[in-house]
């Protein structure tokens, strides 16, 4: 599972003063959850690298704005979606479906059988997941891949916590039906 480092908030007032070492240190703490995020609403590598060069250009233009300095990953998060936002409406995009899992680093270890069933695991659970509607789509990744908080979602998504909850409830609960209606289709 990817996680966004912790905060080093040292970072961020030396950011908003202009130091390229502190835009550097972000940078380089960010750009890999950020694109991961990201890629996975889009699948487009090139989209995704773009959509990222974006978010960090609005970082460096609005950082002056940011009111706590913690909270620049769930706010840079949140200049990240609205990218990908701002894309669909551009393109006329109503969804994005995931098409497939990317590599993960620790494949190399695994016995290939293993890798295989692991792949089609993986892949299935995309497939399911592509079928849940973006806004939950979104919401599961935010909490189970990047590991933010409801709070962390709520100002990510600019949507109030109690529309995070209830995403995040209906989007568990759909998937399970999903699974359960596959393994039924399966048997």
């Amino acid at each position: 599972m990817l996680e966004v480092a912790a905060p080093e908030p040292m970072s961020v007032p030396q950011a908003r003063a202009g130091d390229p070492a502190a835009w550097d240190a972000l940078f380089r703490r960010y750009q890999l959850p950020l694109y991961v995020y990201v890629f996975e609403l889009t699948r487009e590598e090139q989209t995704s690298l773009d959509l990222v060069q974006e978010t960090f250009i609005a970082a460096v233009k609005h950082v002056g704005g940011l009111r706590e300095d913690g909270k620049f990953g769930s706010w840079l998060f949140g200049i990240a979606h609205q990218k990908c936002a701002q894309r669909w409406r551009k393109r006329g995009d109503k969804e994005i479906l995931f098409d497939e899992m990317p590599d993960l680093a620790d494949e190399a270890d695994n016995q290939p059988d293993d890798l295989l069933i692991r792949r089609e695991q993986e892949a299935e659970f995309m497939t399911l997941l592509n079928q849940l509607p973006l806004p939950q789509r979104s919401v599961l990744l935010l909490h189970f891949v990047e590991d933010f908080s409801l709070e962390e979602i709520a100002r990510i998504t600019a949507t109030p916590p109690g529309t995070v909850k209830s995403r995040l409830h209906y989007a568990k609960k759909s998937l399970r039906k999903l699974v359960e209606a596959k393994n039924e289709n399966a048997a």
